[in-house]
């Protein structure tokens, strides 16, 4: 007799049952309609194929295709059908692998030619035929030896190697949808039919075989799923957005910064993209001012400051390390240096250096240092992507040093300061994530018990104290080696999520350093290292608000906020008053005094996004006004020269200092009162 389980439903019902039963029966017991809608199971989380029994008692979600879980099965069998099509337009080509990516995914193919963005719309019409078919996914087992001797039979030669692959004791599943099949380990949904019309595949491209370069070069295609007609659509509006925001073109446009080969991922940062970086930090220094101690730490350290910190272990494939040209030239010359410096790849080492210089007390604590440090890391060449994907970037790095009593507040006050920055720019859709431990750690279960559940409750805090405003969750084992940490990601004007903030807590590194302060009693005790970042790379964070803003920057951030424009010859020398009115104010202003009709000024500066032009001509001049044209508007709005400046300079003051002049004219009128 079967062994009987017990299952929990979501409406909070259990049921018995005999551990042989198939989801699709359970479905078919609780009704038709839901046996007719029903995809694939959920068993404590984990999605499985409908026809798999369930096994053992839990609790059990029957899914449908509306679930967001049934996203990524759409996916993953529209890559099968892909495959399918691919090999019945192109008999002979071998199929490799196809997982679901991010909104999409893909399959790899060894094909004599490459595919073309030609062949993309012939294929998308047999993934339709094959749609239609509805044939069932059906799952076998299959033994190691007749998989390969199938697949070899088959002239599938990759196939085989990933059959090899495969760890002895595992179950090599091959899941067929009709007279096609493949090697997965699934979860498939009931049949290709439930993978609707709303897909579309996307590009081509080369890729090596298990991304070796030393491999065969494979064709890839890329392709996108979605489960309703208006999710897609969606999607690639949004791409068509991305293009257009693209910041790398935007770059060019606005004359900012560019790359070029001799440089490989670091940034060539012209006049204008240097005043907005400067611009930036600026904005994060006065942000920090009071709170934090600016320090620097230096650019390339011995090769054993990062042995004892664990990262020439740990991160050594991802740092540049260097010698003295003088070792290199003369190897034999036992004066010279040949150590092994390596450039740093991040400030913390440096920090805990400054703390540990002189003895610290406890009544000192909190020690907050703040770096804008450059620093490098190694990223393979196919990763780099203008500003954000760099080898050489600039971080908006602080460490505090605390008592572990202190923790919890300093978190508070630095997730404070993140979400207020986020908000500055304009970004108020932010989600805050606390990751959590790891399976490769350092640090005692016990520490790491004390700090994830101090960061829970300050987690729970932000999300009380935001009202609900601040979205917030738990990223299971995706935490640092050396401790817990909350990851800032927010949305921006497109619906595109970037990961940006971190709050990390350390245990590690002040360990390894033998830091220590003095306590209360007169002895020696070990402090808690948060490491904090809010842009994290300030390049990276530029690349996302050019993208965010389209390249139409708010005025206060522009690089170049006002372009005074002559309609005629006549107006140039009021041109010239009214641009130095202008930086006598504080704006950043230019004349453009050109022999050129004053639609063709508007449309080159309209292509910079230079966010205000004050067009002069004759009459301007005569009666001391200006034309005040806006980046993105066909209005025109004439005003007085004083009333343009002060509109102008009012609108420019970034939004730090508007507050505390807020702030300073309310304390002002209270004592007033």
């Amino acid at each position: 007799m079967a062994e009987a389980i017990s299952l929990k439903f979501p409406d909070g019902s259990e049921r018995s049952f005999d551990a042989a039963i198939s989801g699709a029966e359970i479905a078919a017991g609780i009704s038709k309609s839901l046996a007719k809608k029903a995809i694939a199971y959920a068993l404590d989380g984990e999605v499985r194929d409908l026809a798999d029994p369930v096994g053992h008692s839990g609790s059990l979600e029957i899914l449908t295709r509306d679930d967001p879980r049934a996203l990524e099965l759409i996916r993953h069998d529209a890559a099968h059908v892909m495959a399918e099509a691919v090999q019945e337009l192109w008999p002979g080509t071998q199929v490799t692998i196809g997982p679901v990516i991010e909104n999409g995914f893909y399959y790899d193919f060894a094909k004599n030619e490459p595919f073309t963005p030609e062949d993309l719309p012939v294929i998308e019409k047999k993934m339709a035929e094959i749609i239609r078919r509805n044939a069932p996914f059906k799952k076998d087992v299959w033994s190691r030896e007749k998989a390969k001797q199938v697949f070899r039979d088959k002239g599938e030669n990759y196939k085989v190697e990933l059959v090899d692959a495969i760890p002895e004791g595992q179950d090599l599943k091959i899941y067929s949808q009709g007279e096609w099949f493949d090697l997965c380990r699934g979860p498939h949904m009931v049949s290709t039919g439930h993978i609707g019309e709303n897909f579309k595949l996307m590009k081509v491209a080369g890729a090596y075989w298990r991304g070796d370069s030393n491999n065969a070069m494979l064709s890839r295609i890329y392709g996108t799923a979605w489960a309703t007609k208006e999710q897609l659509a969606n999607y690639l509006h949004m791409l068509e957005e991305a293009e257009k925001r693209d910041h790398r073109r935007l770059g060019r446009e606005m004359d900012l910064f560019h790359f070029q080969e001799e440089g490989p991922g670091v940034v060539f940062w012209h006049g204008k993209g240097w005043k907005m970086f400067q611009t930036l930090v600026a904005y994060m220094r006065r942000r920090l001012d009071g709170v934090y101690d600016e320090v620097n730490a230096p650019q390339i350290l011995d090769k054993s400051l990062w042995e004892t910190s664990g990262h020439w272990g740990w991160y050594q494939e991802n740092m540049f390390a260097v010698k003295s040209a003088h070792a290199f030239t003369h190897p034999d010359d036992e004066e010279a240096d040949h150590r092994v410096f390596a450039i740093k790849p991040m400030n913390c080492p440096g920090h805990v250096q400054i703390f540990k210089h002189g003895l610290k007390s406890y009544r000192e604590l909190p020690i907050r240092l703040a770096e804008f440090g450059n620093v490098h890391r190694y990223e393979p060449s196919g990763a780099l992507h203008g500003l954000l994907r760099v080898r050489g970037f600039t971080q908006d790095d602080a460490h505090v040093f605390c008592t572990e009593e202190q923790m919890a507040a300093e978190c508070l006050r630095i997730n404070d300061l993140i979400l207020s920055v986020y908000e500055d720019f304009g970004f108020e859709e932010v989600v805050v994530k606390l990751s959590t431990r790891p399976e490769k750690r350092v640090g005692s279960d016990e520490s790491w018990d004390r700090a994830e559940a101090i960061m829970t409750k300050v987690l729970e805090e932000i999300a009380a104290k935001s009202g609900g405003k601040i979205k917030t969750g738990i990223l299971p084992g995706e935490g640092a080696f050396y401790g817990p940490k909350f990851e800032y990601t927010l949305r921006d004007a497109i619906g595109r999520e970037w990961q940006c903030g971190t709050t990390q807590v350390d245990f590690n590194l002040p360990e390894r350093f033998g830091a220590f302060y003095i306590d209360q009693n007169s002895e020696k005790r070990q402090p808690v290292m948060i490491h904090r970042a809010i842009c994290g790379s300030m390049e990276r964070f530029l690349g996302i608000l050019i993208e965010n803003f389209a390249g139409h920057m708010p005025l206060w951030f522009a690089p170049e906020q006002v372009v005074v424009a002559t309609i005629t010859s006549e107006a140039d020398d009021y041109a010239m008053e009214v641009v130095a009115a202008l930086k006598e104010a504080g704006l950043r202003a230019s004349v453009d005094l050109r022999n050129e009709k004053i639609n063709y000024k508007v449309r080159e500066h309209s292509l910079a996004k230079v966010p205000v032009m004050l067009v002069c001509g004759k009459r301007e001049a005569e009666e001391r006004t200006v034309n005040v044209r806006r980046l993105g508007s066909k209005d025109q709005t004439s005003l007085s020269l004083d009333e343009a400046l002060a509109a102008l300079s009012g609108e420019a003051v970034p939004p730090d200092l508007k507050r505390k002049a807020e702030l300073r004219a309310g304390a002002s009128h209270q004592s007033a009162a």
